[in-house]
């Protein structure tokens, strides 16, 4: 596993290609990218671009086991809403109040072809979550997108999605 910024997609689709390449000849073939096991996720502005990753990997040909999104801000020229069709599954974690709030509905380019698990609202209103890490400003602007970053209940299920596409260990 590895994590990359919102803004080094093209380092996280190079590296996908590398790791792909298990006879290291620099082509994929179609039994690597058929073999491909790839997981992606993101949180707000990642959250919109881990959607243009999977789009990137569409027009290579690579399959994506799975994408989460949490509290998608979508960045312009992006649409984090249409999940391409190389994703077998995708997730969609959101609240809808404040500032900054994330995209409350996902859906697939080809619902025979992506199963979207669920557009699951989370609202901070009644059950605010501390956030203590966090600078003063972003608690203060945009507390519930960053109650939503540091809710347990949301990472439990984001690692439940995640640990339900790894392979069983033997």
């Amino acid at each position: 596993m590895e994590v990359f910024e919102n803004r080094r997609r093209e380092s996280a689709h190079q590296k996908i290609l590398r790791l792909l390449d298990a006879n290291q000849d620099g082509q994929l073939s179609a039994d690597e990218k058929q073999h491909a096991r790839i997981i992606i996720y993101g949180v707000s502005w990642g959250a919109s671009e881990s959607i243009e990753l999977a789009r990137e990997l569409e027009k290579d040909g690579i399959p994506v086991l799975l994408t989460i999104q949490v509290d998608s801000i979508s960045k312009s020229h992006q649409n984090d809403g249409l999940i391409p069709v190389n994703v077998a599954e995708a997730a969609n974690f959101y609240q809808p109040d404040g500032l900054l709030h994330g995209r409350p509905e996902i859906r697939g380019a080809d619902p025979a072809r992506t199963r979207i698990l669920g557009n699951f609202r989370f609202s901070y209103e009644a059950n605010p979550i501390s956030c203590t890490k966090y600078p003063w400003y972003d608690r203060l602007l945009v507390k519930p997108h960053t109650e939503i970053e540091c809710d347990p209940a949301v990472w439990k299920q984001v690692e439940s999605l995640i640990r339900s596409k790894l392979p069983e260990k033997g």
